[in-house]
């Protein structure tokens, strides 16, 4: 089977006819990639062919030359010799595919030609009229050359995908004993190297017009859009290209991508003038796209103290827009962008997407890309046309189809990489409640989600109020992770009777991450789940790491807010500002917060924590509430990393999200007054207070609580 990526080219048609000569080949295709640095220039490779049996094949397509156009066929062959030393110097710098001083792979370059080339007599140039053919007859040319090894060809591919930077960069030098965490990281990273058949599609082709990439947190799409960004820039370095993102903290992962991408494609620092990564929103030091937008419109700037007040926190930014969007409906603003990039799409409003629109050229080229149930209660994102709106026909601006020979605009990754099979299991039962003693907090409206999100039905049927059983497909995850990580590690619990002794624990567990496992301490990220209590938890903990001479830092308080990790400090941030982020190994402390009040909300946001990591995770807390959650973790992992449960008919579903419904602002705090009232009781027991003193109705209500929650 031959997979076709079809990037930008320089004559469309005929590369969609030079896949269809090729459709027989075994292998890969790329059409306009990949782009390659000269000291001259910067050289597209019109077709690129990776095949098992036919090796590495370029293809220069040429408009038809005249037999007397010497000067034309002098042409042919300066561009044939251009692309093999172009593509030769790229694979030859890689010590992997080079056997001391030879490289390793055959490199085979191909004219091809609208109908059958018309060459000039032998010797009245240098052609090697064997390399020329009509593009109909392509396929017999192929076929006379030498096929490649499976490893060989692997390794080409990653190459070519620009990916091998990326590796290169994060391997940990120090890891040097066997099995270690460190050692176990450098091999997971090595095998994320190339990317998949999807992921493969969603970076590097380019429909002339919008494209929407979705996937499960994990698949890639941060990845995915670094990489896009840079090879747009790069064909196109005139364009203004905007990538924007919810999560501050993704500024510096972006900015880092698309660096070492853009050095894969052109050896040098992209135009950050023209290829501008922006926050969705921005604010009083850092560009957005919203501020942007209204300063080129004339129009102020609002903040987020302006949003909030106005149209409340969840709401400030979809407010600030929407009056945004109101203010230049009845006028016309010249374009700002020839394409937007939006990553976690999921997380920003409608309103920003209007904008969007608006403000982009007439080809509306905006890639978004989001998370398929980031929210577990919400199985889908809204619609096109509620993001982008309709005609004054009533037609949608803006539709999404897969056509056959052309690039695809609407994209899925089907597989996880970020996170571990048993992680996902255990962050999807926790997050929905599906081990709860008292039942589910959450589902899905329809079942059929189940196998979108990667599983497989084992036991029952996909339909609601049927029991069933199910578990991650094999397709759904990478192998590496069954090959590299023990499963009792994957995912562990520690209890304690006191936050003064889990800070003790997690610090001294930090240590043998550090000294023992081999990692590094960028490779560790601590989630806090209480924004309010965040900067007073990592005191706690940053005094504790310091007292083993361990670094650490809290992210957007003594940092930048636009990073999260730091070389030779321990990340501490709280879930909203990891969100986006991920870590080898992730400590969520305190996490008996996740069972408190507003179960859909917190319970969504204990999900997002889990899936923060890539190989481990460690969840810390006391209490109850703590001895709850393990319960449901420990009954996860007695049913083998399976999910036994009822499918909620839609009454339950109605029924169940009501009771756990999010708070409003008064009943938060209404629970914050609570809170305080009883720490201050305790205080009191703690200092002489005799319960008998309470009055009578007060003191047997505590007793009454205190029995419930004791079984």
């Amino acid at each position: 089977m031959l997979e076709v990526t079809y990037g930008q080219s320089r004559r469309p048609e005929l590369a969609r006819r030079l896949a269809a000569a090729l459709s027989a080949q075994t292998g890969s295709l790329y059409l306009g990639y990949p782009v390659l640095p000269t000291p001259e220039a910067l050289i597209t490779v019109d077709g690129l062919l990776v095949s098992k049996t036919n090796g590495l094949v370029a293809f220069v397509i040429s408009d038809s030359v005249s037999s007397t156009d010497l000067a034309g066929w002098e042409t042919v062959v300066e561009t044939q010799d251009e692309v093999y030393a172009a593509l030769y110097q790229n694979l030859f710098r890689h010590a992997f595919l080079r056997h001391r001083r030879k490289l390793q792979v055959e490199i085979n370059v191909v004219t091809v030609f609208p109908s059958d080339p018309n060459p000039p007599c032998n010797g009245q140039t240098d052609l090697d009229v064997e390399t020329l053919t009509a593009i109909g007859a392509v396929g017999g040319v192929v076929g006379q050359f030498d096929p490649i090894a499976d490893d060989l060809r692997t390794r080409v591919e990653a190459t070519l995908q620009a990916m091998t930077n990326m590796k290169v960069g994060r391997r940990r030098e120090s890891a040097t004993k066997a099995g270690s965490f460190g050692d176990v990281l450098n091999e997971i990273e090595r095998e994320v190297s190339k990317l998949d058949q999807w992921q493969k599609q969603a970076a590097i082709e380019s429909p002339d017009g919008p494209q929407r990439v979705r996937g499960l947190a994990g698949s890639g799409k941060t990845i995915v859009l670094a990489l896009k960004a840079a090879y747009l820039h790069a064909m196109n370095p005139d364009w203004t290209i905007a990538v924007t993102f919810h999560t501050r903290s993704l500024y510096q992962q972006f900015t880092d991508l698309i660096r070492r991408f853009s050095f894969e494609y052109t050896n040098d620092e992209p135009n950050w003038d023209r290829l501008r990564v922006r926050h969705a929103w921005g604010g009083a030091n850092r560009d957005g796209i919203y501020t942007e937008v209204a300063e080129h419109v004339g129009e102020p700037i609002r903040n987020f103290m302006y949003g909030q007040t106005e149209f409340g926190r969840e709401r400030a930014f979809a407010g600030v827009c929407d009056e945004l969007l109101n203010a230049v409906s009845s006028s016309f603003h010249a374009p700002l962008y020839d394409a937007i990039l939006i990553d976690e799409a999921q997380d920003l409003p409608p309103a920003f997407f209007k904008l969007a629109y608006r403000f982009t050229k007439k080809n509306k080229m905006i890639i978004w890309a989001y998370d398929e149930l980031q929210r577990l209660s919400e199985s889908s994102m809204p619609t096109v046309e509620e993001l982008f709106g309709v005609t004054d026909s009533g037609e949608p601006k803006v539709r999404l189809q897969n056509t056959s020979g052309a690039p695809r605009q609407d994209i899925v990754l089907k597989t996880c990489y970020r996170n571990p099979p048993e992680s996902i299991a255990v962050a999807h039962a926790l997050g929905l409640g599906i081990y709860r003693a008292e039942g589910q907090v959450q589902g899905f409206d329809e079942p059929a989600t189940w196998t979108d999100i990667g599983y497989e039905l084992l036991e029952g049927e996909l339909s609601a109020g049927s029991r069933v059983r199910l578990r991650r497909s094999p397709t759904s995850h990478a192998e590496f992770f069954g090959k590299l990580l023990r499963r009792e590690d994957i995912v562990q619990m520690q209890g304690f009777q006191s936050e003064e002794e889990q800070v003790t624990w997690v610090a001294a567990s930090i240590e043998r991450d550090l000294r023992v496992d081999q990692l590094r301490a960028d490779d560790i990220l601590i989630v806090l789940p209480d924004s309010y209590r965040a900067k007073k938890d990592a005191v706690l903990l940053s005094q504790a790491l310091q007292r083993h001479g361990i670094s650490s830092h809290l992210a957007g308080v003594t940092t930048s807010q636009d990073e999260i990790f730091q070389a030779n400090s321990v990340a501490m941030a709280n879930i909203y500002r990891s969100k986006g982020n991920e870590a080898a190994m992730v400590y969520i402390v305190g996490a008996q917060y996740y069972l408190f009040t507003e179960q859909i909300r917190r319970r969504n946001a204990l999900f997002t924590a889990i899936t923060r990591s890539r190989a481990w995770v460690k969840l810390c807390g006391w209490g109850p509430l703590f001895d709850r959650l393990q319960a449901e973790v420990n009954r996860t992992k007695e049913n083998d990393y399976q999910l036994k449960f009822k499918l909620l008919t839609t009454g339950e579903l109605e029924n169940i999200r009501k009771i756990h419904r999010a708070l409003t602002p008064g009943e938060r705090e209404q629970y914050r007054k609570a809170e305080s009232s009883a720490k201050e009781l305790l205080k009191a027991v703690d200092d002489g207070l005799s319960l008998d003193a309470l009055p009578s109705d007060v003191r047997e209500g505590l007793q009454r609580f205190l029995q419930r929650e004791a079984q």
